[in-house]
């Protein structure tokens, strides 16, 4: 019998059906259960071949854990490694890249120094910024929000320069990003798991956290729903995650891909709803013990995204796709 685990922290309803789900499905060959660790010693296997991965972002200790463990054998969803070196800011330069809509974004340093270090660490960073040219090419109103950051903390809605170097101040150590408003006219999040299984999702994120899900909202165009979806395949396929969520503001018709770095994407009932939590517990319980089946012990048995395996290769990224709108203008 091959076992599955669920690492996690506060959540409860989504790792509970998840159990469940396996256990009901997996029979005498896959079983399902709360990852337990009472040790963890170099080079020496976790009794897991499949492990979901829902809190190490938050717990580096179980980061560590969770990197000893895919040494070992363990197939860990998401890919410890690389969400360890993946964040929001290269998303957007890959996406780029890739031909999928992403607003106009800069990056920006820390307000305050990092620790240990002092004025002469930053040589190579010209004071101040060329703040003008950033602007000019953001636009205002617009977002400022951590580079590597997630569940909407430390995001602020910026009117003017002013305000900008306003909220900036208050900022600390956090490196941050400054990206274009895009007014949408729509906006979706999708569930992506195993690189193959897409659940397009009606969202409202001016609404408060429970109400973002739009269970009823208005049908939308077929055409645009499978550009979505190739885009988030596409997404996924170069990130290599195993389990994410992609949202999209539709401005246009174009839908901008505005945050795609989410491996430990909101799964509780209460917030996502019920057909949505559902169609979560069934097809990562499924996806889970497919990736038990083909699991081989003592080997590798992470995803690697086609980033890395392209970059490995030397080989170029594929070649931007033109974008246009509903009306079929650049």
């Amino acid at each position: 019998m091959k076992k599955i685990g669920i690492l996690f922290g506060k959540e409860r309803s989504f790792p509970e059906a998840f159990i469940k789900r396996v256990n009901q499905i997996g029979g005498k060959e896959f079983q399902a259960e709360f990852v337990s660790i009472d040790k963890i010693l170099q080079a020496k296997p976790l009794a897991y071949a499949v492990i979901i991965d829902r809190i190490s972002q938050d717990v580096p200790f179980y980061r560590a854990a969770m990197k000893n463990a895919a040494i070992t054998g363990t197939a860990v969803i998401n890919n410890p490694f690389w969400w360890s070196a993946d964040e929001k800011f290269f998303n957007n330069a890959l996406a780029e890249k890739l031909g999928v809509p992403v607003p106009k974004t800069a990056l920006i340093p820390s307000y305050d120094r990092p620790d240990d270090t002092s004025d002469a660490s930053f040589s190579n960073l010209v004071y101040p910024l060329d703040w003008d040219s950033i602007f000019e090419y953001t636009g205002f109103p617009a977002y400022m929000k951590p580079f590597d950051g997630g569940g909407w903390k430390d995001v602020y809605k910026l009117n003017d320069k002013e305000d900008f170097f306003d909220k900036h101040s208050r900022s600390r150590q956090t490196v941050m990003m400054l990206q274009e408003e895009i007014i949408f006219d729509i906006y979706f999040r999708c569930y992506c798991i195993g690189g193959k299984y897409v659940r397009i999702m009606p969202y409202e994120p001016r609404n408060p956290f429970h109400l973002r899900y739009v269970a009823n909202g208005p049908a939308a165009d077929k055409k645009l729903l499978q550009t979505i979806e190739g885009y988030v395949l596409k997404l996924n396929r170069y990130l290599g995650y195993d389990f994410n969520t992609v949202e999209f503001a539709v401005r246009d018709g174009i839908p901008y891909a505005i945050d795609f770095c989410n491996p430990a994407p909101d799964a509780d009932l209460a917030s996502i709803g019920q057909e949505n939590f559902e169609w979560v517990v069934e097809t990562s319980a499924r996806y889970a013990i497919e990736r038990a089946k083909i699991q081989v012990e003592g080997q590798d048995n992470l995803s690697w995204g086609e980033y890395l395996k392209t970059a490995a290769a030397g080989l170029p990224l594929m070649e931007k796709t033109t974008v246009k709108n509903k009306k079929g203008q650049l």
